[in-house]
């Protein structure tokens, strides 16, 4: 009896001390791909990993503050761009739980001058970008609104004026446009300030101390400064005002928190299962095709396994976060600075926690040396389009005057150069573009080759 004893002992400490192992091995492949991206003296990163429910891996690299020479800390907080939409999604849904509205609502009921199309647009259009209405954003003129504070229902004013892009329901577009309004929609059925009630009935109950609805002038301890690319290096992030992003993109966090919040989540502590399960259901348009996204989020898989996640832009800052429900991994990557993307190298760490890594097949692209050479007017007309990398990131390919310039989501137009007669190169940031083609010839995409990562951007218009 005695001998069993000790037995279970040993057991269950050598058990302990391979997960031990194991995780300092992971650990150490984590700091390997994060510090090739974020490297000292230079823009930064926070980013974590939890397993199982418990945080296994949370680390800083980088900087916070360029100009103050402040070292990143794991509870730097960042903006977070779209990954808010999660946020106003579950505050709708928690209304819907209240009886105080319903998913099929037309938006008339809360806007009643929004113009008619001839077919209702619902809170649940809103929700998953089929709506059709025209995202703000990416207006011609939102350059020059950036700076500008208006109220919700002065920008929706001019949203409304806008022709829609497609009949509701009927295909899927990128639309900051429906979250603003679901923002709207959440004043009018609760009388409460957007941010205040995200903050009271969100943030509080998860816990989420260091979260906030973003503001320019309020003091916010701990807060990153965010950087974008110019023409000869890095700059300042250009000023927004926070009011424009509003419940599309105004929030602010931690990865601790972002921690926190996923927890809630899915313990069905902040919405009930049923809720939640509606929002991780993909959506059908009317025409039976089936949808990477639900109410916020996109659905997805990574190496063969389930993944619910979001990413976010906004000037100075990008963001991710990705959750493998079968494995209970949870992956958490904010960067301080919009020319260096946290999305793929949060994948590649989410793969390897799973035990399924992402095998490096771009190796040497960044390394070819890139001569510029002239490309034929016409040609570079086959590249002019939005080309969409993530649900909530897109990179718009323009043309003028002979020359090709490229603008990603929440970031400042660059001008690319051509070193082969689909592959181009950027000068203020080392990341090229390689535009490639359908079996009809026709360009359906590109690649973006960065920080040695690869991603694919679907051609969308």
């Amino acid at each position: 009896m005695q001998r069993s004893y000790y037995l279970i002992i040993l057991l269950l400490l050598s058990t302990q001390i391979t997960c031990a192992q194991a995780d300092r091995n992971f650990a150490t492949k984590y700091d390997e791909l994060l510090a090739a991206q974020f490297k000292p003296g230079e823009t930064g990163a926070a980013a974590l990993v939890a397993k199982d429910g418990k945080t296994i891996y949370k680390k800083a690299f980088g900087m916070a503050n360029l100009e103050l020479d402040v070292p990143m800390t794991t509870d730097m907080v960042f903006k977070i761009g779209s990954v808010t939409k999660q946020f106003t999604a579950v505050a709708i849904l928690q209304l819907l739980e209240q009886g105080k509205l319903g998913l099929q609502d037309d938006i008339t009921k809360y806007i009643a001058d929004y113009p008619n199309t001839g077919t209702k647009i619902t809170i649940e259009h809103l929700l998953t970008h089929t709506s059709g209405i025209k995202s703000y954003t990416g207006m011609s003129d939102f350059g020059k609104m950036m700076r500008n504070d208006m109220t919700p229902i002065e920008l929706i004013n001019i949203i409304k004026a806008q022709p829609v892009d497609f009949a509701p329901g009927t295909k899927y577009k990128y639309n900051n446009s429906g979250y603003f309004i679901l923002g709207y929609i959440i004043e009018k059925v609760t009388g409460i300030p957007y941010g205040k009630y995200i903050e009271d009935k969100i943030f509080k109950p998860a816990g989420m101390n260091s979260s906030y609805y973003g503001d320019n002038e309020r003091i916010i301890k701990n807060r990153a400064a965010g950087y974008d690319p110019i023409e000869n290096g890095l700059g300042n992030a250009a000023l927004l005002s926070m009011k424009l992003p509003y419940a599309a993109g105004s929030l602010m966090s931690t990865v601790e928190d972002l921690y926190k919040w996923n927890q809630m989540l899915f313990s069905y502590k902040i919405i009930k299962k049923e809720s939640l399960d509606k929002a991780l259901t993909p959506y059908r348009l009317a025409n039976g095709e089936k949808l990477k996204y639900g109410y916020g989020l996109a659905l997805d898989s990574l190496q063969g396994s389930k993944t619910i996640s979001h990413g976010g832009g906004i000037n100075g800052f990008l963001s991710y976060a990705t959750y493998l429900p079968t494995e209970k991994v949870l992956v958490v990557v904010l960067s301080n600075s919009t020319a260096k993307s946290p999305d793929a190298v949060a994948n590649k760490i989410a793969a390897i926690t799973i035990g399924k890594p992402i095998p490096d097949k771009i190796a040497g692209v960044q390394s070819k040396p890139s001569i510029e050479i002239k490309v034929p007017e016409a040609t570079l007309l086959t590249y002019v389009g939005q080309y969409q990398l993530a649900p909530n990131f897109s990179i718009a390919i323009t043309q003028e005057g002979g020359r090709l310039f490229g603008q990603a989501t929440g970031q400042s137009k660059n001008e690319i150069f051509a070193e082969s007669e689909n592959m181009f190169f950027l000068k203020v940031v080392s990341a090229k573009v390689e535009f490639v083609k359908d079996k009809e010839g026709k360009v359906s995409s590109l690649f973006l080759y960065q920080a040695g990562q690869k991603i694919e951007g679907k051609r969308i218009n």
